[in-house]
């Protein structure tokens, strides 16, 4: 059965990569019949890249380009694009040129055998070491806390099933995440060995910050998986086993002063056993607090505000004469209401 694909890459100052990519994704999925789409979003660029963006979509029905006023990050750009993508499967790359589009028709054949998500794995890396350390740190750390183990959960190249997005609510670094996402919803998840090129334009976003921010979203991911519906257990996991060596510090202490061994209040095992007992109440606390908000207050999306937009304003993807482009009624070249999301 053929499927209509839509294809989000978000981008940022990659002017020099727009035009290459476009020509390589309708080289790649050309021959495998299914109509397409491919959704820019321009995550507030400061060089040409949109003007390059624009004049795609003026040229070609199958393109549309989504302009961010300012830069709000890789997520809130995917986000965006899952909002507008129509295609029974949406493929997500970077504009660096690093993703190879040849790769596509690999992550069709996952999911027509069924799977929920494939995520891509690059294999051989070229990138600089400042890079790839942090990446395998961090995929060892989620694979391990999510029993999701996966070599590469940092690639953006990735294929979903239109389904499966509907359950997604990004932001912060969390597109990182999103296959742990999905699999703690059930879904089900593969990988694939994917080819990645070296950077030929532009300088990477990505390094030691990045883990530092990956591991900090970590938490939250926690929260909204498997301690959704019960924030104050991550808490009482982390706060009760302080509080209670805490404790038996302080009974320790308590006994030898009882028992006459001696003065206690020169000691430090009495400061850190009150430090213990602090800090593991208010991390029980803290998840008691979280319980009140989460049955109080709906969850809230990230915000951010699209300046423009571009593209076909077909509800689904049409088939065209040839079978590998979008047949759908242009919008005229005018930017949309500005609004927010």
């Amino acid at each position: 059965m053929s499927l209509s694909l839509s294809i989000v890459v978000p981008f940022f100052n990659e002017e020099e990569t727009i035009d290459k990519l476009y020509k390589q994704i309708v080289a790649a999925v050309a021959p495998t019949g299914c109509p397409f789409e491919v959704i820019y979003v321009n995550d507030g660029s400061t060089d040409l890249g949109a003007m390059k963006a624009q004049k795609l979509v003026e040229s070609n029905t199958a393109v549309s380009l989504i302009n961010f006023r300012t830069n709000f990050g890789k997520a809130a750009a995917l986000s965006a694009g899952f909002r507008r993508a129509r295609g029974d499967v949406v493929i997500t790359m970077d504009a660096d040129l690093q993703d190879d589009p040849a790769e596509i028709p690999r992550f069709l054949e996952q999911i027509r055998s069924g799977v929920d998500v494939v995520s891509g794995w690059k294999q051989k890396r070229h990138d600089p070491l400042g890079k790839t350390l942090p990446s395998k740190l961090f995929n060892a750390v989620v694979g391990r806390i999510f029993g999701l183990r996966l070599h590469d959960y940092n690639c953006g190249f990735k294929a979903y099933r239109r389904s499966a997005l509907v359950h997604l609510n990004l932001y912060g670094e969390l597109h990182r995440f999103t296959p742990a996402l999905l699999h703690s919803l059930g879904f089900q998840v593969s990988e694939i060995p994917v080819t990645h090129h070296p950077r030929s334009h532009g300088q990477s976003k990505y390094g030691w910050s990045r883990l530092i921010k990956g591991m900090i979203d970590l938490f939250t991911v926690l929260l909204s998986t498997r301690f959704r519906m019960r924030p104050a257990h991550l808490f009482a996991y982390i706060g009760l086993p302080i509080a209670g060596s805490g404790f038996a510090a302080l009974t320790y202490l308590s006994v030898l002063w009882l028992i006459g061994a001696g003065p206690i209040g020169s000691r430090p095992l009495l400061f850190l056993g009150i430090m213990a007992v602090l800090f593991g109440t208010q991390m029980v606390a803290t998840g008691l607090i979280a319980e009140v908000i989460r049955a109080s207050r709906p969850q809230e999306e990230e915000k951010y505000l699209v300046e423009s937009e571009y593209g076909p304003t077909e509800e689904r993807i049409g088939q065209s004469q040839s079978g590998s482009m979008i047949a759908a009624k242009q919008m005229p070249l005018q930017p949309t209401d500005r609004r927010s999301a």
